[in-house]
């Protein structure tokens, strides 16, 4: 490899991993509430183990959540995963619901109610133009894979594949930033029995199901997104040969590395609302404030704030001010206005704009208090579920208003008349 030239990874997880059940569950709460209430305060945890799921939180709305209707709720959310199999240890008809929910802290409500942001903290957001999503290369594949395991598990085309998988992308990149080649991929999924063979005593994912997912999923997936950076075959890794030397231009595929994933998804692992925060924004490219989206209404600015973030970072980045955008914006808890709005462009902004400028001009060209970023962005609605797999962020969708560039024309406009 060129020693001028860099790699970076990112992972994604699918609508099945134990996490995500769990951010599904806690935003189809809030999906419910906003539909019966738009001024609902919600924050919604879940946990999922074997056949278990608990659901608690703080809730003050006018939606009906008496206990069979939570159990419904959380039920037909595990269903539509897919998560209907008794036997692998967690199925919507078979586990046990269990509500502990509450109202919100009158302490809270009483700086919420007065239009400040409901909890104090960091957001950040992040746009760049390597991607048409305006998204890092790696966790925008990542996601896609993910996304391709969903439809050809639904679809049947891949029968044997079951809801939960993690995927990973590691691509190499130039020394002025540009991707240069799709270096790497990992995928874990879990399977059923009928692709699993003996070997030594011992219980392994068959090749001939690797080769299978290689032509139906991965390489489809990396040619559909950037056909360029497919540079050389899929080379597979198998189970015990890590280490090996593989002919040179070539693409190292590592799928179920640890030989076989029969036991999965929260019976084989158990899941959290908020843990994948990394997952659910941009792969570590960029910072993250550290709160989680999942289970919580717009009032709390851990989530609207992160999604005004990247709103204003992608029109930016879509303005042409500059190749990469990140932002960051600063609450207090009842405060309404940002305490701080912090731009970085690594440099790579338009001759004659520094980074101090692009933060005046989105103090100027966006409204930032918790009310005008849920105004601007219409995010009383019940629109959260969806967000809560295959990423938050650089999916082209009606309801992700965050993702629109509708602001681009105004900042050039701005910038062109400062000039």
């Amino acid at each position: 490899m060129n020693t001028d030239r860099y790699l970076f990874t990112s992972e994604s997880v699918s609508m099945g991993h134990p996490d995500k059940v769990a951010d599904q569950i806690s935003d189809s709460i809030l999906d419910h509430c906003l539909a019966a209430d738009p001024f609902s305060r919600v924050a919604c945890e879940t946990l999922v183990t074997t056949d278990l799921a608990v659901v608690a939180g703080e809730i003050t709305t006018k939606a009906d959540l008496n206990r069979a209707i939570v159990d419904h709720i959380v039920r037909e959310a595990i269903r539509e995963i897919g998560y209907t199999d008794p036997t692998i240890g967690f199925a919507a008809d078979t586990c046990q619901v269990m509500c502990h929910l509450h109202k919100q802290s009158s302490d809270i409500a009483m700086g919420v109610d007065t239009g400040g942001a409901g909890d104090q903290g960091m957001m950040f957001g992040f746009a760049c133009d390597e991607t048409k999503s305006f998204m890092p290369l790696p966790i925008h594949l990542a996601h896609r894979l993910v996304d391709n395991h969903a439809r050809l598990r639904r679809n049947g085309g891949l029968p044997f594949i079951r809801p939960d998988a993690k995927s990973q992308v590691t691509v190499e990149y130039n020394s002025d930033g540009t991707p240069n080649r799709i270096h790497t991929i990992v995928l874990s999924t879990q399977h059923d029995e009928s692709v699993v063979i003996q070997r030594n005593g011992a219980s392994y994912f068959s090749d001939e199901a690797r080769k299978e997912l290689v032509e139906k999923l991965i390489l489809p997936t990396l040619r559909a997104e950037r056909q360029d950076l497919v540079k050389g075959e899929i080379a597979l890794v198998l189970p015990g040969q890590a280490g090996r030397p593989l002919p040179a231009g070539t693409i190292p595929c590592h799928i179920n590395p640890t030989g076989c994933f029969i036991e999965g998804g929260p019976h084989g692992d158990c899941g959290l609302t908020g843990r994948k925060i990394i997952v659910d924004t941009y792969g570590g490219r960029g910072r993250h404030g550290g709160g989680a989206f999942s289970g919580k209404d717009p009032t709390k600015v851990d989530r609207s704030a992160a999604y005004m973030a990247r709103y204003i970072a992608k029109n930016v980045v879509a303005a042409r001010l500059a190749k990469q955008c990140e932002v960051q914006l600063s609450y207090a808890i009842g405060y309404p206005d940002p305490i701080n709005i912090w731009v970085d462009t690594q440099g790579t902004a338009i001759r004659g704009l520094s980074d101090t400028r692009i933060a005046d001009l989105i103090r100027d060209q966006f409204k930032l208090t918790p009310k005008g970023i849920i105004e601007t962005l219409n995010l009383r609605r019940p629109i959260y579920r969806e967000t809560a797999r295959h990423g938050h962020f650089g999916r082209e969708l009606d309801n992700f208003t965050w993702e629109r560039t509708d602001r681009a024309e105004a900042l050039r406009s701005a910038v062109s008349q400062a000039a």
